[in-house]
């Protein structure tokens, strides 16, 4: 199972035996624990990876719109690698070609349409109906999952399995590539190479 860059990376792995298993991070858990909620056949774990927290009467989602707007449209006339490295000032070269190869891709609409939502939308309400073991995964360096984030959701979802991930913000894979896998640990039914 490769990581691909994005704000949003999203995998649906089954490990053998029918066991279905969604692997969401930041926008994309959202979205997965609302399916999950759903409880959909064939489903039987979620990851959350580093999911925003916010919604109506919480604190804000730390990044701003402006950020993903104005690195999208620079994009589209052709963003060399230092401007990106404005954006992404850690991110390897790297990384930083691949999310320049693809950015101009994005659609500002449903950009927009998302950035809203992690303000007027309130998945905690989704969280007690999930009925399928969750693993939440939190960066060490963001500031997107806080540990008074932790303590309400272990109150929504017992059992929740968490696990911070040391050295890594918001695009945890892309930080610590290494601790991301070693985070799992055997709740995939078995380690990630």
């Amino acid at each position: 199972m490769g990581v691909e860059e994005g704000k949003s990376v999203s995998s649906s792995v089954e490990l053998g035996g029918g066991r279905d298993i969604n692997i969401e991070n930041s926008m994309g858990r959202r979205i997965a624990v609302r399916a999950a909620s759903k409880k959909p056949a064939g489903l039987k774990r979620v990851v959350a990876v580093d999911p925003p927290v916010s919604g109506p009467g919480r604190r804000a989602y730390p990044a701003k719109l402006p950020w993903y707007l104005d690195s999208i449209r620079m994009a589209r006339h052709g963003i060399s690698l230092e401007q990106m490295r404005e954006f992404c000032p850690i991110w390897s070269e790297e990384q930083l070609r691949l999310r320049a190869q693809w950015l101009h891709t994005c659609d500002e609409r449903a950009i927009v349409a998302s950035f809203e939502a992690f303000q007027t939308d309130d998945i905690h309400a989704d969280l007690p109906r999930i009925a399928v073991p969750l693993m939440l995964m939190s960066a060490e360096r963001g500031d997107v999952i806080r540990e008074e984030d932790v303590a309400e959701i272990r109150t929504l979802v017992p059992g929740l399995r968490e696990h911070r991930v040391a050295g890594a913000g918001h695009m945890i894979p892309w930080d610590n590539e290494e601790g991301f896998y070693r985070a799992f640990g055997d709740f995939l039914g078995r380690a990630l190479d």
